[in-house]
């Protein structure tokens, strides 16, 4: 019988050795595996590139990172986002921006809306669950986002479970 912590003994591997198992296969099947791993790969950047030119958006899907939201969106919930230019961005809406300076994008509703006679949108955006607007949040001086601030505009979502 084998101790656990007995000095001189040894665990049965897992089964998770894989630099054994890679030493075990001849050429050939090292290949494969490399090649099925890059296909794969190749495979996943292919859809994420595909939805990226279907939605519009930089990044299609995002996850809700804090609780500002709450109780619209919590942590760990995906976000699927378009950003069409052409539609108009409203009141209400939930977006996904970017401020410059921060490398993380933030999820919250657009409350005030302002167009002006030449077509320019500006809009001012807040949290659901925070007591004041986004202007702290904002690069300094900034106090209005602009559609290029935006990455995109929530359409549906899959809660955390």
């Amino acid at each position: 019988m084998v101790r656990a912590g007995a000095v001189g003994t040894h665990l049965p591997a897992s089964g998770l050795d894989i630099f054994g198992d890679l030493r075990k296969m001849n050429k050939r099947q090292l290949y494969y595996q490399v090649l099925n791993f890059a296909m794969i790969v190749s495979s996943a950047l292919m859809i994420w590139k595909g939805l990226i030119v279907l939605t519009g958006s930089e990044s299609p899907i995002v996850v809700v990172l804090s609780g500002s939201m709450e109780p619209a969106f919590h942590r760990g919930d995906l976000l699927f986002l378009t950003n069409f230019r052409e539609d108009p961005i409203r009141a209400g809406e939930i977006v996904v921006f970017k401020v410059e300076g921060r490398d993380i994008p933030i999820v919250h509703r657009v409350i005030k809306v302002h167009e002006k006679d030449n077509g320019d949108i500006k809009f001012l955006t807040k949290g659901d669950n925070n007591e004041v607007d986004d202007r702290g949040l904002y690069k300094e001086g900034q106090n209005w986002l602009e559609k290029k601030d935006v990455v995109g505009r929530a359409r549906g979502t899959l809660s955390w479970l």
